[in-house]
């Protein structure tokens, strides 16, 4: 393993703090994040990021949204992969932490989607991230993280699913997506 490098699932040496894009490998995306549990582990049952971004992804195509930005839904926690998923009044106090996470999150959607998603496409995303939050916590602990309901148009599944699965459907929805972005782009 070279110096400040994590290896990783693919057997990429990956240096967090000096990311190189062609380093980025979606397997390893889809491979870590269906490992990584949500909450840090506090819900009583195992629920991993990968679930979460595949429940945001489900989420935005019932709203009907562009397949881009079905596809920034999956990717949206893609840097935890190269990092760790840390929850939110914890992250926030955490600057370096942001700023490395910004800047390999960008490149993330800049290799898979072609561009960082903003404005408009950037709040549908944090919204749906946030109503699919507000629904984990309301499943797995009883807890209203919000005083009011967000909507929520997709039945999201709150079962266990083996790591392996979560990973495939990760991998699938991924390749679906892109496959509908080169239909949408060959007819313009």
């Amino acid at each position: 393993m070279k110096k400040d490098c994590l290896t990783t699932f693919s057997k990429v040496d990956f240096n967090t703090f000096e990311p190189e894009e062609d380093k980025i490998r979606i397997e390893d995306i889809a491979h870590a994040l269906s490992m990584m549990t949500r909450a840090n582990g506090h819900f009583p049952q195992f629920f991993s990021v990968g679930q979460h971004c595949i429940q945001c992804c489900h989420e935005a195509t019932a709203r009907n949204y562009l397949p881009q930005t079905a596809l920034a839904c999956l990717l949206h926690d893609g840097s935890e992969a190269y990092l760790a998923d840390i929850t939110r009044p914890v992250k926030k106090n955490m600057t370096m932490y942001l700023q490395i996470e910004e800047q390999l999150q960008h490149m993330i959607y800049t290799k898979f989607l072609g561009y960082v998603p903003e404005g408009e496409e950037a709040e549908l995303i944090t919204n749906i991230d946030d109503s699919c939050l507000y629904y984990e916590f309301l499943h797995f602990m009883d807890e209203k993280m919000y005083s009011v309901e967000p909507v929520m148009v997709s039945a999201p599944s709150y079962e266990f699913q083996p790591m392996a699965d979560v990973e495939k459907e990760f991998l699938s929805l991924f390749e679906e997506l892109k496959e509908k972005i080169r239909e949408e782009e060959s007819k313009k």
